[in-house]
């Protein structure tokens, strides 16, 4: 499997890591460490020296309970890295649900946008449309990041999160996006319950339908709330999230610490080979 992005098509037969640059003062567990332009594109090269093979950039927290991040604000928190980031020799990825944001980004080359909010702003879809090849990330997302923890969506989470990624789906190929242009994330911690969350893990499977699969468990708070750690001691579990994802399916993970995770990733590699 391939996944069509503007400047690259990446082979998807071995899990890829996509390193997490968030160019924000207030996200969840490394808010303000790489605000400025200078602190986030050394964070690049560092990812890239631990392995990473996608960077993906962020200008707005989308912890719960955030407030929305001005357009200006994100514009001129994600373009300068971007412009840089893109000279790097890697797919880059800008985190964004605002269609002006996706526009100029694509402007500036980048390869994926990757939407929380499933490309339902209006007009974001119309924008991935419009481009010739770009990768979209649709991820599943309950309510929105105000209100989202507060109220969890009720029942069996994987069927519905399958649901709305499959709708999400038909209205890009109505519009023209080509299948392997589209990724599906399920929104780990996204207006779910801890139980729903670790349902999407152990029944990944059912979400697997010719897209690239993307999973974010890195810091989440479900991992906290099983293990009683603190955000930035999470390293463990969300290294064994990750793995416990590719296994079942995952064909990238979105992780804050890619240095371990490849680590991880090579060692289930070398096992994966001896069953063959």
């Amino acid at each position: 499997m391939h996944w069509q992005t503007s400047r690259y098509l990446i082979d998807l037969s071995q899990p890829k890591v996509m390193g997490i640059v968030n160019v924000t003062p207030d996200s969840f567990s490394d808010g303000g460490h790489y605000a400025s332009t200078k602190a986030a594109l050394d964070h690049c090269q560092k990812l890239l020296q631990e392995g990473a093979d996608i960077l993906d950039i962020g200008g707005e927290s989308s912890r719960p309970g955030t407030p929305p991040v001005p357009l200006d604000e994100e514009l001129a928190r994600v373009l300068p890295v971007l412009r840089e980031a893109v000279s790097l020799g890697v797919p880059v990825s800008v985190d964004t649900y605002k269609p002006q944001v996706m526009q100029q980004a694509l402007d500036l080359g980048a390869d994926i946008i990757n939407d929380i909010w499933g490309v339902r702003q209006p007009g974001a879809r119309e924008v991935i449309a419009a481009h010739a090849s770009c990768g979209v990330c649709v991820m599943h997302m309950h309510g929105e990041p105000q209100t989202m923890q507060r109220s969890p969506m009720e029942g069996d989470a994987v069927p519905q999160v399958r649901a709305f990624l499959d709708g999400a789906t038909r209205l890009l190929r109505e519009a023209g996006v080509a299948p392997a242009r589209i990724a599906w994330d399920p929104g780990i911690g996204f207006g779910k319950t801890v139980e729903q969350n670790f349902a999407l893990l152990a029944r990944q499977h059912e979400l697997l339908a010719g897209h690239a699969l993307v999973a974010g468990w890195s810091r989440k708070s479900s991992l906290g709330s099983v293990t009683g750690l603190d955000v930035n001691d999470r390293l463990i579990p969300s290294v064994s999230a990750a793995v416990l994802a590719v296994e079942r399916g995952a064909h990238i993970v979105r992780v804050h610490d890619v240095k371990e995770t490849v680590a991880a990733l090579k060692v289930f590699g070398a096992m994966a080979a001896g069953n063959n």
